[in-house]
Parts: structure tokens; sequence; C-alpha cells
């Protein structure tokens, strides 16, 4: 697998070579996105792209930045198809290292993640990063790694390299990033380095067998999961592609302006009672909903299968300061595989609300 893997990016390379027009996809969380760097040219992700154009500059290079801030790979794989893999990518970076946590829950929806990208398109190269938390060294890799492994993906680890020599001294914490998270511009340099690294190393294999030899495309089957792989055909429900059943709760119609136009295309809860009702066939769902830094907003409380005396509370208020959260809850893991019902309703309102409960989507599978 390890070497398959490596000769698509090869193959890849190869067309670039060749002046061919491809498309460099990238998806993951908040660094991804390019969270605190400075414009839009100073992201990890920009910089790869733009060493892809920068190496082999006959060929036409088109960029798709599939980060969205605060989120993880159980959204990562429901939202694969229509923020990355529609765009026909050649190859694709992903990263949701820092925002799962290091457990089976993610290592199982990572997994799944994986085999959505490695299946979609046989000729398409994978490569896993992984970012770190620098205050403490956290990251999901451990998991992460064991699958990527397993289905012979390369991966660049920022906790291995850059985060190592942070703690030698080479760095400052506070020369890489303001928040013991997220990169600056110098950050997000080196956290492209480490891939461009590895990308130089493959090109240097190109110059070594020469052109002409890779383009074919071979067949190739998965390894049996390492996991129960539930997650891989994961899917959202939204107003684009069912009816839920509203009994107060309202479908936001506004216009959607891009993958990071995150609240809009919901339903909309503002008073008591408000209720709405979904219908799904699946073993796995998952609800997501707005958690909002603009306090006091309505709490709800969902219902799986009538099952009152395991209401889930759903609310809407945010802890946390950095901003309105895409908050994802497990509520069916590994269930009974068959026709369920979620209810959702509003329980708690307050007249001084900033903003009305927000559902983003559920996501089965």
């Amino acid at each position: 697998m390890e070497k398959q893997q490596e000769r698509k990016l090869l193959a890849c390379m190869e067309r670039a070579e060749n002046g061919e027009e491809l498309t460099v996809g990238f998806l993951g969380g908040s660094i991804t996105q390019g969270s605190l760097a400075s414009s839009d040219t100073k992201p990890y992700a920009y910089l790869v792209y733009q060493w892809w154009c920068d190496a082999f500059p006959k060929a036409q290079f088109h960029y798709v930045n599939g980060g969205i801030g605060g989120t993880n790979s159980h959204f990562g794989v429901s939202r694969a198809v229509e923020d990355v893999l529609m765009y026909q990518p050649d190859v694709v970076f992903v990263d949701f290292s820092v925002n799962d946590e290091p457990e089976e829950f993610f290592k199982e929806t990572f997994e799944g993640l994986l085999c959505r990208l490695l299946s979609w398109k046989n000729s398409l190269p994978v490569i896993v990063l992984n970012n770190v938390y620098y205050d403490s060294g956290k990251n999901a890799q451990k998991y992460h790694n064991e699958v990527a492994r397993h289905y012979g993906v390369p991966y660049v680890s920022i906790l291995d390299t850059v985060y190592q020599r942070m703690k030698a001294g080479e760095y400052t914490r506070e020369e890489l990033t303001p928040d013991g998270l997220h990169p600056n511009d110098k950050g997000h340099a080196l956290v492209a380095a480490e891939l461009i690294q590895y990308l130089e190393q493959v090109k240097q294999k190109l110059r070594d067998v020469g052109s002409g030899s890779l383009l074919e495309k071979g067949g190739e089957n998965l390894p049996a999961p390492l996991t129960e792989n539930a997650y891989q055909m994961a899917k959202r429900l939204t107003i684009r592609n069912c009816c839920p059943e509203l009994e107060g709760f309202q479908a936001d119609a506004r216009e959607k302006m891009g993958h990071l136009d995150f609240f809009k295309n919901g339903w909309i809860g503002k008073k008591e009672g408000d209720k709405i009702s979904f219908e799904a066939e699946c073993s796995c769902i998952a609800v997501q909903y707005r958690k909002t830094i603009q306090k006091p907003s309505p709490v709800a409380k969902l219902i799986l299968d009538g099952d009152m005396e395991h209401a889930v509370t759903l609310d809407g208020n945010f802890e946390e300061d950095w901003g309105d959260c895409l908050y994802l809850e497990t509520v069916l893991h590994h269930g009974e595989f068959k026709k369920h019902c979620v209810e959702i309703e509003i329980v708690q309102t307050d007249k001084e609300d900033k903003v009305p409960f927000y559902l983003l989507s559920l996501i089965v599978a």
C-alpha cells in the first residue's frame, strides 16, 4: 500500500511536469483554514499550493481550501465531498490532529475519512498532517497515524519536528504561535516547510525514475478496516436534501455563500415548544447546532426514538470566547441499524435572548 500511495503522488507530479491542469486540495480545521495568518497567502496550505506552482511551472494549478475552524474528522468525513472532493482534486492534504481527541471514537471517524478520500478516485494521493498544541504537545497523531500506516498513507508530524525543535530551544513558543495552537506567519511557514520537504523527496524520485512510466492507473483494493468503520459514508442532512416535520421551527432560506458561511441553510427555533422531527435509517447519529458567544440563547432537548428518560440537552450558549461554534454532539454510536426518529424541542428561552437556537444538520451513518 505504501508504495502504491507514493506511486500515485509520483504520477500526479509527472502529470504536473508534463504541463497538465491539476487541483490541490486541503481538508482540516482552523489551522488549515489559515487562522492567525496575516493574509490569505500566508497559511501553510497556500504555501504548499505555491510550492506546486513553483516546482512545476509548466502546469496550471487550482487551490481548494476546505478548512473550517473548530471542526473534527467526524464533521470532515460528512462534508468531504461538498467541500473538497466535488472539485476533483488531484492530491489532498488532510489534518484534524488537534481537533480530534486522542481516543478510539476519532480513530474510527478518521479512518472513515481516509477511506472516503482513498476510494473517491483511484489515482488520488492523500497526505496526512499532524499539527499540535504547542503548549502541551497534545494531538491525535497516535491514532491518526496508526490508520495512515494501515492504508500506506504518508504523514508529516509537526509534533515530531517543529515542536521538538521548539522544546529544544531553537524557537520560543511566542515566535510560532500567539495562543499556543494557531501558528503565526512564521509558524505556518515552518509547517509548510515540513510538508514541502516530504514533497521534495518524492519529486527527487521522479527525477531518478524519469518520465513516461507512471501515468497508467492500476487497480487497488483497500485493506480490511482497523475499526468498525461506520462513518465512511456519513451524510449531512440539511435543508438541501431532507424535509423534516416543522412545528414552530423555520427553515433558513438565506443564500449560503461558500463553505465558510456557516450559519445559513439550517433550521431556526425561537420560542419554547418549537419542534423539528427527522426520520433517518442509520446506526450512528450526531446533531450539529450553534453554540454562541452571543448569550443568552435558547436551550433545546433531543429525544431519540421517543426515549424521554434519556433526552439530550442542546445548550445554545457557548462557554468559550473565541467565537460561535459549529458544535457536533453524538447521540447514537453503533446503535441498531434501522429507521430512527429524532425530535428536537426548544425547552428554555429568555426574553433577553440575543440569537435564536440554530440547528445546522444531522450527521448520520
